[in-house]
């Protein structure tokens, strides 16, 4: 018999709302009490409106129909993102990163062939950009949905609008049993073992639950302000702390990947929905006033005269020390943040809130698994941090003391130093992540993908010819591979408003 728990998820936005219809998915057989409380008078903050492939899986589990929820939330496909001016290497000024398809084990091997012997000295094509599927979907605007006759899975994200996603899932929640309230909570109430005993609200009400998920954002007021968790900040290894962000029009052609353009002080996103074009500036304070990124941003977008207006938004980059402490479990912002350069934040959202229903499930609705559970989250934290982390490590430009500063950071793991260490001496790096278990958070495809973009090989005088078995796989083979997989999917437009 399993012991029925009241839970209350206290804020809304999308990672309470992606937490009550999980909760509720997974439990439904149990009949237990799941309401989510949210202040009138607090907003959302609404940085992401990117995802990575597993927001597909998620939207199956709960349910949810593209064709139930894309469209209301003026949602489009993602099938990678792609990077601009991060570094100076000839040849590599740009690169995309690819979200995986199927038909991509035909020519991958070709991009680590030709990749690790340029690492060695030969002259090979090396950039990544001509071995994915997803590069060209890309580039010609192409829909990742897959039609009936062509039998290969194709992993995409999606773009949308946050706070109409949020509306959906409170919507399907709402099917689901999860009950909503509107109510302030003024003050958390601990009992004498320490755990949240109840929230008082600023009608004078008292609510309480057996288990309290922190869905507060940046706040984090059950999880830090009231049961005191430590907060872990990663600011010496992302120097990043802030944001400008304004909307343009949407154009005839509506893109599917999302463009991360490095400026002077960090690096300005543009997200295609619908209905308009998302842009931002993400940049570091200590480098770079408020003012002076907006005027940056304006700039590239050539927006200087345009009445277009601006919303500034401060970022807290780190992660609490515990997840789940005594009986409340954090999710989203009131737990961590990395900032949104790689679109992990509703990934991790994900994640932990599933590895919680197991872990919490296995542990007979008790805590028995919370220190391994909280291990897991963190080092996913860690993980997603490298990664993005490695972004600046190895970037070239020389144009601001921002770049320079993050290119030569000494503060970073020794996790990361063991993965370019391998890189740059020409070892196989897929050896190095497979002895660290990190393809389990980004793929080799990911990593090799980077650090290739970047053009993180021998210069073009160093290189020399190399033999026929070298020169193996054919760079013209491949492009036809890919254009005559590419024939059978839709124009990006046609395909969402089929």
């Amino acid at each position: 018999m399993h012991p029925k728990q009241r839970i209350v998820i206290l804020g809304g936005g999308t990672a309470g709302w992606m937490a009550a219809n999980l909760m509720a998915t997974k439990w439904a057989h149990l009949d237990f009490d799941i309401t989510l409380i949210e202040a009138p008078d607090i907003g959302i903050i609404g940085v992401g409106e990117g995802s990575t492939p597993p927001l597909k899986g998620f939207m199956d589990t709960i349910g949810a129909q593209e064709s139930e929820w894309m469209a209301d939330c003026n949602a489009t496909y993602k099938v990678g993102i792609s990077f601009k001016n991060w570094s100076t290497k000839p040849g590599f000024s740009r690169y995309f990163h690819p979200f995986l398809a199927q038909p991509d084990e035909f020519t991958a091997p070709a991009f680590f062939h030709n990749s690790f012997l340029r690492r060695k000295g030969i002259d090979l094509e090396g950039h990544p950009d001509h071995f994915f599927l997803a590069s060209h979907l890309a580039e010609h605007k192409l829909a990742p949905v897959v039609p009936e006759h062509f039998p290969f899975e194709i992993n995409y994200g999606y773009h949308f609008d946050s706070a109409l996603l949020g509306k959906f899932l409170g919507r399907k929640a709402a099917t689901k049993g999860v009950k909503y309230r509107q109510a302030k909570v003024v003050d958390v109430a601990l009992d004498e073992q320490g755990n949240i005993a109840g929230l008082h609200t600023e009608q004078g009400e008292t609510i309480r639950a057996d288990l309290y998920v922190d869905c507060t954002g940046f706040r984090a007021q059950l999880i830090q302000q009231a049961l005191k968790v430590p907060f872990r900040s990663y600011a010496e290894n992302l120097f990043n702390d802030a944001a400008v962000v304004l909307q343009t029009e949407q154009r005839p052609e509506i893109a599917c990947q999302t463009v991360s353009t490095a400026l002077k002080y960090g690096w300005a996103w543009a997200i295609p929905l619908t209905s308009r074009i998302g842009n931002g500036y993400v940049y570091s304070s200590s480098f770079c006033d408020a003012d002076h990124a907006e005027t940056e941003l304006r700039a590239h977008l050539g927006l200087l005269e345009a009445d277009v207006q601006a919303r500034h938004l401060k970022m807290k980059v780190g992660r609490v020390e515990q997840h789940w402490a005594k009986n409340c479990l954090a999710v989203g912002l009131s737990q961590g943040f990395v900032e949104p350069l790689e679109a992990t934040a509703l990934d991790m959202v994900q994640e932990t809130v599933a590895r919680f229903i197991e872990a919490f499930e296995k542990g007979g609705f008790t805590d028995t698994h919370r220190d391994d559970y909280n291990r897991r989250i963190s080092s996913r934290f860690e993980a997603v941090r490298d990664y993005i982390v490695c972004h600046y490590r190895v970037n070239s430009r020389t144009d601001t003391d921002y770049w320079l500063e993050n290119a030569r950071n000494e503060k970073v793991s020794a996790s990361l130093r063991s993965i370019l260490h391998a890189w740059v001496s020409g070892q196989n790096i897929t050896d190095e992540l497979q002895r660290q278990k990190l393809d389990i958070y980004f793929p080799n495809v990911s990593w090799n993908c980077l650090l290739a973009g970047y053009g993180i090989y021998p210069t073009q005088a160093q290189l020399k010819p190399g033999n026929a078995l070298a020169n193996k796989y054919k760079t013209a083979d491949i492009h036809e591979f890919i254009r005559r997989c590419a024939l059978n999917f839709k124009p990006h437009r046609e395909q969402l408003s089929a």
